[in-house]
């Protein structure tokens, strides 16, 4: 099999309750980048990564895909995932103008469509390639009622219906306002509401500086948290490693690392100690399995986001022994031929051959922009 075209485009899509908001974001639309790969076998592959709707940046991703990483990939074995994924990222004019970032993101864009070939050419969905038991089942948490401009009332009611009539175990709501007295209050009475067995997730999405986030894992500790997301600007792997030393609450990060280098250094630290990687950010499933093996090494967990991730994340969470959990925003539900869907707080186990990652023809109708 050898690959023909390479190809991208752009889908904008609606999120849930007209825009969202947390402490550093206000979005209205998810930006979804997709990367289409041909072959001379009639297979086609998909892949995409997940943005804040903003076009510019999103046409810069698709043109990183099809005109710095499609010339590369002519030709070439789409089976071949671990070598192709080294000779993209290894190409040095590329490497030159990012290691991370939208470089990056085309490039988890790109490895997820290769790795949606090889499933879809083995007639099995990527789970049970890489290996995935049918009867695993993931839990699901739920993030689609925690966002921090709602009010106290709207999030509390939502946060309870999720658990009462949804069938979630467990919720996670932003935090970050100016004064985390209020973040204090909207801990205390999202827990009231669902109850001590539930769990419940707080993320800060890097918002406080380190004299903030220690005030703010006291308060933690007092409401069982299961764990304190984002506290810290992203980079800082020194404070990450003070805050950690100085809270109960077990840190969980990931969202804006972008290698396994990157990983590595805050594991052996002890900065981290649920690890969020992101096959769509993390320059793909390739990556992304190594950061896994890397967590699984020290007996850490691994929880991906979601959104538009679900329907990759879902697949490797099957199979791989350090997930067990993945989070779920229903923003994506009419992009796909497979959605991720949640059935009494467990993630439903997807059957069709590939990555989920194909769009309907009716979603690029509907929501492609470029």
């Amino acid at each position: 099999m050898r690959i023909t075209a390479v190809d991208s485009f752009v889908l904008h899509v609606p999120v849930t309750g007209g825009h969202i908001e947390d402490s550093s974001h206000k979005v209205d639309r998810w930006g979804v980048p997709m990367a289409r790969i041909e072959t001379n076998e009639g297979i086609t592959g998909f892949g995409y990564t997940g943005t804040h709707g903003h076009l510019p940046t999103d046409r810069l991703i698709a043109e990183c895909i099809k005109e710095a990483y499609g010339p590369l990939l002519i030709g070439e074995d789409p089976m071949s995932t671990e070598a192709l994924w080294n000779k993209l990222y290894n190409c040095s004019p590329i490497r030159w103008v990012g290691r991370s970032g939208i470089t990056h993101l085309a490039l988890s864009a790109v490895d997820i469509a290769l790795w949606d070939i090889k499933a879809k050419a083995a007639g099995a969905p990527l789970w049970k390639l890489l290996g995935g038991d049918e009867e695993k089942r993931i839990e699901a948490y739920n993030t689609d009622w925690g966002w921090l401009h709602l009010s106290l009332e709207t999030l509390v009611s939502g946060c309870k219906r999720l658990v009462e009539e949804e069938g979630y175990n467990g919720v996670k709501i932003k935090v970050g306002s100016s004064d985390i007295q209020v973040d204090s209050k909207r801990i205390a009475a999202v827990r009231d509401a669902i109850g001590p067995e539930r769990k419940l997730m707080v993320d800060a999405n890097g918002k406080f500086d380190l004299p903030t986030a220690l005030r703010m894992g006291k308060y933690l500790s007092d409401y069982d948290v299961v764990w304190f997301e984002e506290p810290l600007w992203f980079d800082d792997l020194l404070g990450h490693v003070r805050l950690a030393s100085a809270i109960d609450t077990p840190i969980a990060l990931g969202e804006q690392l972008y290698t396994l280098c990157d990983f590595a250094n805050f594991v052996a630290m002890g900065a981290v100690h649920i690890v969020q990687a992101d096959a769509t950010r993390l320059a793909g499933v390739t990556e992304w399995l190594k950061v896994a093996d890397l967590a699984y090494a020290h007996r850490l967990p691994v929880v991906p986001h979601v959104g538009d991730m679900a329907q990759v994340h879902l697949h490797l969470c099957i199979a791989h022994p350090a997930c067990d959990t993945l989070e779920y925003i229903p923003w994506l539900k009419e992009v796909f031929e497979e959605p991720a869907r949640v059935r009494d707080g467990r993630f439903c186990v997807p059957q069709m051959p590939g990555a989920s990652t194909t769009p309907t023809e009716s979603a690029l109708a509907r929501f492609r922009v470029a």
